[in-house]
């Protein structure tokens, strides 16, 4: 099928999410294999996204293609409430991998349903029902989940489920003053133990984070954050739930990102990697008092494809490529490439205005002037950025545009040439922002 074809197919019988059809301009794929991705027509996209920061080990891997037909040949499908192999394999692999006491797991088919579940263990765990939240967030298109993320796409989806409480960040939008990163942790925390306070600990079950802010910014907790959370709501009773969707299976240069902080949560979440978006799969870790409570207690949560063999095999083969071709420590070296070139668009581009990557977890921010003013308002956009990504449509570099940002998120597999080709790109196109630059 040629591409104008495919697209106008596509429009004409399907919907899109997140947008009005009228208004979307799809992108035709073909085919993908490492970090491109091709049109019929035989254009080459770098995907500098792993599409939703979620094809970690590449495209098209012949291990995970030729264990996903294998698996097919050997179980279909059977209900939940069977035993399989591959979920007692995947069960005891993950157990070996988690930190601490994480050692019981509900499989998903997202990271949404993840979400949701550990809303529900929480609930049900602490017999307490409010849920914090911040605002720079996104936890998944649900109905709980979307009014769990602070997300401007909340805003037409409400209401949603109740007990759901907002707080702000450690980092503002539009950050500027010249705080330590110690100071921005023990200002945040006073601020949380006050809502708290407020809200009335009592009611609280849960605090759910992104271990680092995805969507909303990429921005990796301050120092202390993260320690100094975890002993704040242990000091209440209230759960620490990590949503590592996006954070976790090596994005940011450790398996998951709450390993950066020294801590073990209470709960976490995980999809995304977890798979390599090869199939939908989602997890919910709970650590041992918490499974020990469903021992007794019914867990009151249950979809028909939960723990489906097929897409747990597909995971069995993901982390055999992670392990075995040493994805970790490819991210922990490339990451010293990424943000040297990140620094060098600083340096040259008066429209670059930061670059922040954790591993290969990364976004730039533009600036419309020397005062920092960044490049597009909150949740809109603005000629610069519209220029801007058509350039990178041209030119063939796959990303996403976050109002006046972009996304720096490539497949863990890149390379250091492929990743100064991408930023050579980059380079280019930031010369065009640079002419919306005001005196």
């Amino acid at each position: 099928m040629d591409s104008q074809t495919m697209i106008e197919l596509c429009k004409k019988h399907t919907m899109y999410s997140w947008s009005a059809n009228e208004k979307v301009n799809p992108t035709p794929v073909a085919r993908a294999e490492g970090i491109y991705f091709w049109t019929p027509d035989g254009k080459r996209f770098i995907d500098f996204n792993s599409q939703l920061m979620s094809v970690n080990i590449g495209h098209s891997h012949p291990k995970v293609i030729a264990g996903m037909k294998a698996a097919l040949d050997r179980l279909g499908f059977v209900y939940p409430g069977t035993a399989t192999e591959p979920r007692a394999r995947l069960g005891a692999k993950l157990a070996s991998l988690m930190p601490g006491d994480l050692n019981t797991f509900f499989f998903t088919l997202g990271g949404a349903d993840a979400n949701e579940n550990a809303v529900r263990a929480a609930r049900f765990y602490t017999g307490r029902q409010k849920i914090l939240c911040r605002y720079r967030s996104y936890h998944g298109g649900t109905n709980a989940t979307m009014q769990m993320s602070g997300d401007p796409r909340r805003w037409p989806n409400e209401p949603g489920m109740p007990g759901v409480v907002h707080v702000m960040d450690p980092r503002p939008y539009n950050y500027s003053f010249g705080k330590t990163e110690a100071e921005i942790t023990s200002e945040n925390l006073k601020y949380l133990e006050e809502v708290i306070t407020y809200e009335g600990s009592h009611t609280i079950a849960a605090m759910f984070i992104e271990t680092v802010t995805g969507t909303n910014g990429i921005l990796p907790p301050p120092e202390g954050y993260l320690k100094g959370l975890h002993e704040l709501l242990q000091k209440y009773g209230i759960l620490l739930v990590c949503d590592e969707v996006m954070a976790g299976w090596g994005r940011t240069g450790r398996l998951f990102a709450f390993e950066h902080g020294g801590i073990v949560p209470d709960i976490v979440t995980m999809a995304k990697g977890l798979t390599s978006s090869y199939a939908p799969l989602g997890c919910m870790a709970v650590r041992d008092p918490i499974a020990k409570h469903f021992q007794d207690h019914v867990f009151w949560g249950g979809l028909t494809y939960n723990a489906h063999p097929f897409l747990l095999e597909t995971a069995l083969t993901v982390i055999e490529v992670f392990e075995e071709e040493g994805i970790l420590e490819n991210v922990v070296r490339m990451e010293r490439v990424m943000r040297s070139e990140m620094d060098r668009m600083i340096a040259k581009h008066p429209s670059a205005k930061e670059g922040r990557c954790i591993g290969l977890f990364g976004m730039m921010d533009l600036q419309k002037n020397r005062a920092g003013e960044p490049m597009a308002p909150f949740n809109g956009t603005s000629p610069a950025m519209q220029a801007l990504a058509k350039f990178f449509n041209e030119e063939g570099l796959f990303t996403f545009m976050r109002w006046g940002s972009f996304m720096c998120n490539p497949p863990l597999c890149i390379t250091e040439e492929q990743i100064r080709e991408s930023f050579e790109i980059i380079d280019r196109g930031l010369d065009i922002t640079d002419q919306f630059v005001e005196d």
